[in-house]
């Protein structure tokens, strides 16, 4: 009998029959203005940026997190929850829970973890004992952001705090990059968003310049060369010649010079 009574209580539906769809649809278009409100109100570049190559969506940043819990009048405590420090070997590894809470209340928690074995900690320039308090704030940062993502129902509009990988994970891209890669590469910006490197150069040589010179992420950079370099050796090879990147002055480019620059 009491399996029975275990069953019916885990089953969602006992949930879903309970509740007042009225409410339900209120609450979720309050959900979708208070979205709104956060995209309109953070500051790209300080609240929000990139995230890793090819996310569809921008990373939030620790100050967007806490506009969000002071927004909603929320307040953050921290406990670690697992722990490693070992000074012999010059490893460090934390685990943080942050736990979201409003006049006393807890409302819900995020995680976040941070170890010295991650990547861009591997730098002979880092002082591998000294990371013990940097892996720290990382992880307490990452548990922040992960509870503000819950808190405001936001994981649909940002991805984690991932901006301290991003230059890492670029520089990997980069060294590992192939003229098949360079060639089916997306691009997520500007007038070609959703088209590949090697589409818009069938149409808009020009632009594909643009961003061999301008681009700001080296990996796009990089891969806008690679394409513009293949054109000009199978053109060689034919007994054509191909102007250089180097001449992307002298070509129309896709908007005027003094306009800012798109990406």
């Amino acid at each position: 009998m009491s399996n029975e009574m275990m069953v019916q209580e885990s089953n969602p539906m006992m949930i879903i029959e309970g509740l007042k769809l009225d409410r339900v649809a209120d609450s979720m278009s309050k959900i979708n203005q208070f979205q709104q409100v956060i995209q309109s109100q953070l500051v790209e570049g300080h609240d929000y940026g990139q995230a890793f190559y090819g996310s569809s969506k921008p990373s939030l940043l620790k100050p967007g997190a806490e506009k969000i819990l002071m927004l909603m009048g929320l307040s953050s405590q921290y406990e670690i929850i697992e722990q490693i420090q070992n000074y012999e070997e010059g490893f460090f590894a934390y685990t943080i829970r942050c736990i979201l809470t409003k006049n006393g209340i807890v409302v819900t928690e995020g995680l976040g973890h941070c170890n010295s074995k991650e990547k861009k900690y591997e730098s002979d320039k880092q002082d591998k004992y000294m990371l013990g308090n940097t892996c720290l704030k990382m992880a307490k940062k990452r548990a922040q952001v992960d509870a503000a993502l819950t808190v405001g129902s936001l994981s649909n509009i940002f991805t984690q705090d991932l901006e301290d990988m991003v230059q890492f994970e670029q520089s990997e891209r980069i060294e590992t990059l192939t003229i098949d890669d360079a060639e089916n590469m997306k691009i997520n910006f500007g007038k070609h968003r959703g088209k590949t490197i090697k589409e818009i150069y069938s149409t808009d040589e020009g632009y594909i310049r643009w961003l061999a010179e301008r681009a700001k992420q080296e990996v796009v950079k990089k891969a806008a060369n690679m394409v513009l370099n293949g054109a000009k050796k199978e053109s060689s090879s034919k007994g054509s010649k191909v102007d250089g990147v180097e001449e992307v002055n002298e070509e129309k480019l896709p908007w005027d010079e003094d306009e800012e620059v798109p990406f």
